[in-house]
C-alpha cells in the first residue's frame, strides 16, 4: 500500500472540502515529480462512485494505470492504442480519444472526473473535451470534475482557472472552465524540500542561438520564422553540440529539446552514432521503442521536437539542453520538469539553455506582456489588502523601483456564500472626469457612474487636431525649487524633449492642502511603485524624491496668452 507525503495529502483534503461545498470544476497545480498519481489514487479510493481519469495520450494512460495498479489498486483502461476497451471497473483510465467516441453506455455512474494535464481542456467549440464532459454531466449533472497540471496556463488564453484559493490570488475576470484553484504546490518548495532534483542551470555555456528577432503570432513563434534565424546561424550549431557532449561526458541521460524537425535532424547528425530522434511524423512502434530503449539507458541522447514535454517519465534524465524559443515560463518549466525527478544516484540536473531567451526556472506565470527588456518579475504588496502580487517591474540594487502593475490580484472568498470579492486597490488607473472614479487605465466606459471616458489614443488625436495644443514626448524630466514674486516657495517641473525644448508645471507646497493637492494632481500619477507612500510637505521633499517619479510617455499642452498649460500626462 502507498503513503502519502504532506503535500499530498493536503492536496485530497482539499480536494474533498471543496466538492463537499460546491461542484464548480477545479484545478490542483503539482510540479512535475510531484506524485500526483498518489493523488488520484488516494481520490479514487475515497470517491463513493466510479471514478474516469483521462489523458490526452496513450503513454500517461499507461503510466498513470501502471503506478495506480502498483499500489495494490485495480482499474481498468479504455483507450484504443493500448487494445483494451474496459468499461465495469470502479476506476478507468482512459484516453480523450477513445472516449470521446466511446457509446452513451459508457458515460452511466461516474461522479468524479480527473483531468490529466488539464491545462490542454478546451470548451470552445465542438471540441473532444467539451462533448466528454458534456455527455458526463448529462448522465450525472452532480459529477466532480478536477484537473491536474504542473503549469496551469494555456497559450493564446491565459490562466486556465479564475480564482487561486490557496493563494488568494484572482488570475483573470474572464470566463473560464475551471472555477477555482483548489491547491498550488511550487517548484521552488518541491526542490527546497528535497522532493527533486536541484536543476544547475547554465546560459548561453560557450554560444547561443540569437532569437531576439522573433515576435510573437498569437502566442506563438512561426516556425517558417524560426528555421529563418537557425538557417542564417548554422555555423553555431556543431559548436552547441560539441559544448552538449562536452557538459554530458559523466552524465546517465542527455534530452536536447529543439525548434524544428529540420533542426533536429542536423543535430541527430552531430550527435554519437547511437543517438535518437523522436518527432510527431514518428512512427508509434518506432517512437515506443526509442522511448522504452532510452529508460533503459541503452540510448543516452534524445532529441525530440515538441512531442516529450508532458507525459514523459525517465527519471535517470540528468542533462536538458534547450535549443529552441519558448513562448512562456509555463512552457519553459515543462521542459525543465522532464529532468527534475529523483533517481538513485542523481545529485542535479543540468540545464543547458542555448536561446538566450532567459525564462526562470522559479518564476511564477506573468499572464502580461513583458514590458521592457530588462524587467523582471517583482513582488508587490498591496498597501490596501496586504496580498502579495507577482508583477514585472524594475529593480536597482536589489530595490523594486518601479513596477507595471494596474490592480491588486488579491480576492477573498465569503465562506458561507462562496462568493470571490477582488480587493479594489488600484495602482494605475483613469480617473473619470465625470464623477472622480478610479477605473483600469485600458476602460471604455467608467464603472461607477458610466460615463464615455476617452482613451489616450482619441486624446492624442484630439490633441493633435487643435491649433493651440503642443503635444511632447518628453526624454527628461527636472525638479526645481523656486520662489515666485512674494517669496512663497514653489517647485517647477520641466519636461524635456530630444531637441532641449520644455514644457513646465508649478505647485505650491506650503500647507497640508497644497500637500494634498500634489498628492493627487502628481504623486499618484508618477509614483513609480505606488503601494509605497512617498511624503511629501514641502518642494525639498519633492527634490528629494525625485528618483521614485516615472516619466510620462506623453504631455499635452494648451496654448494660454503667454505660456504653455499642461492639461494632460500620458502614461
Amino acid at each position: 500500500m502507498y503513503k502519502l507525503r504532506p503535500y499530498q495529502q493536503s492536496a485530497v483534503d482539499e480536494t474533498i472540502k471543496h466538492f463537499q461545498r460546491e461542484k464548480s470544476p477545479a484545478v490542483i497545480v503539482l510540479p512535475t515529480g510531484a506524485g500526483k498519481s498518489l493523488v488520484i489514487a488516494e481520490l479514487a479510493r475515497v470517491a463513493r462512485g466510479r471514478v474516469l481519469v483521462m489523458a490526452h495520450v496513450k503513454e500517461l494512460v499507461e503510466q498513470n494505470h501502471s503506478k495506480y495498479e502498483s499500489y495494490d489498486l485495480k482499474a481498468g483502461i479504455f483507450s484504443a492504442g493500448l487494445n483494451r476497451k474496459d468499461i465495469s471497473e470502479k476506476v478507468i483510465f482512459g484516453s480523450i480519444q477513445s472516449i470521446a467516441n466511446a457509446d452513451e453506455d459508457f458515460f452511466q455512474e461516474f461522479s468524479l472526473l480527473v483531468i490529466d494535464e488539464c491545462h490542454r481542456v478546451s470548451m470552445e467549440g465542438e471540441t473532444q473535451y467539451f462533448q466528454v464532459i458534456t455527455k458526463l454531466k448529462h448522465a450525472n449533472p452532480d459529477i466532480c470534475i478536477l484537473g491536474l497540471t504542473a503549469t496551469p496556463y494555456r497559450l493564446g488564453q491565459g490562466w486556465i482557472y479564475n480564482y487561486n484559493a490557496h493563494k488568494e490570488d484572482m488570475r483573470t475576470t474572464e470566463e473560464r472552465f475551471f472555477k477555482k484553484c483548489i491547491y498550488d504546490l511550487s517548484l521552488g518548495f518541491m526542490i527546497k524540500n528535497k522532493f527533486l532534483t536541484p536543476p544547475i542551470k547554465i546560459d548561453s555555456p560557450v554560444a547561443c542561438y540569437d532569437f531576439s528577432s522573433l515576435k510573437l503570432t498569437n502566442d506563438r513563434y512561426s516556425l517558417k520564422e524560426i528555421e529563418s534565424v537557425l538557417k542564417d546561424q548554422k555555423r553555431i550549431t556543431p559548436v552547441i553540440i560539441g559544448n552538449i557532449i562536452e557538459m554530458a561526458v559523466d552524465r546517465k541521460g542527455v534530452m536536447i529539446f529543439t525548434s524544428s524537425v529540420a533542426h533536429a535532424r542536423e543535430i541527430l547528425g552531430l550527435l554519437p552514432i547511437g543517438s535518437a530522434l523522436v518527432t510527431g511524423e514518428t512512427e508509434i512502434s518506432e517512437r515506443d521503442e526509442i522511448i522504452h530503449d532510452f529508460k533503459l539507458q541503452k540510448i543516452k541522447y534524445l532529441v525530440n521536437v515538441s512531442v516529450l514535454t508532458t507525459g514523459f517519465d525517465a527519471p535517470h534524465v540528468d542533462v536538458i539542453a534547450i535549443l529552441r524559443p519558448t513562448e512562456s515560463v509555463s512552457l519553459y518549466q515543462q521542459i525543465i520538469g522532464r529532468g527534475l525527478r529523483l533517481s538513485p544516484g542523481k545529485t542535479d540536473c543540468l540545464i543547458l539553455d542555448y536561446t538566450g531567451v532567459g525564462h526562470d526556472i522559479f518564476s511564477p506565470e506573468i499572464d502580461e506582456d513583458k514590458p521592457t527588456e530588462n524587467s523582471v518579475t517583482v513582488d508587490v504588496i498591496c498597501p490596501q489588502c496586504g496580498h502579495h502580487n507577482d508583477f514585472w517591474g524594475l529593480v536597482e540594487d536589489g530595490e523594486v523601483v518601479e513596477h507595471y502593475g494596474r490592480r491588486c490580484k488579491g480576492a477573498f472568498e465569503d465562506p458561507v456564500t462562496m462568493e470571490v470579492e477582488m480587493c479594489g486597490y488600484r495602482f494605475r488607473f483613469k480617473r473619470c472626469d465625470q464623477c472622480g472614479a478610479e477605473n483600469d487605465i485600458a476602460a471604455r466606459v467608467c464603472t461607477s457612474c458610466q460615463h464615455l471616458l476617452v482613451d489616450n489614443d482619441t486624446k492624442l488625436k484630439e490633441a493633435m487636431s487643435l491649433k493651440d495644443a503642443h503635444i511632447m514626448k518628453p526624454d527628461t524630466m527636472t525638479f526645481t525649487k523656486a520662489y515666485d514674486k512674494k517669496g512663497n516657495e514653489r517647485v517647477e517641473i520641466r519636461y524635456y524633449d530630444y531637441d532641449g525644448e520644455f514644457l513646465s508645471e508649478m505647485f505650491y507646497i506650503n500647507t497640508p492642502e497644497d500637500a494634498r493637492a500634489f498628492y493627487f494632481n502628481f504623486t499618484r500619477m508618477h509614483n513609480r511603485t505606488p503601494e509605497k507612500n512617498i511624503t511629501i510637505n514641502n518642494a525639498s521633499d519633492v527634490i528629494k524624491n525625485e528618483n521614485h517619479f516615472r516619466l510620462p510617455m506623453f504631455v499635452i499642452a494648451r496654448k494660454q496668452k503667454y505660456y504653455w498649460e499642461i492639461r494632460e500626462k500620458i502614461f
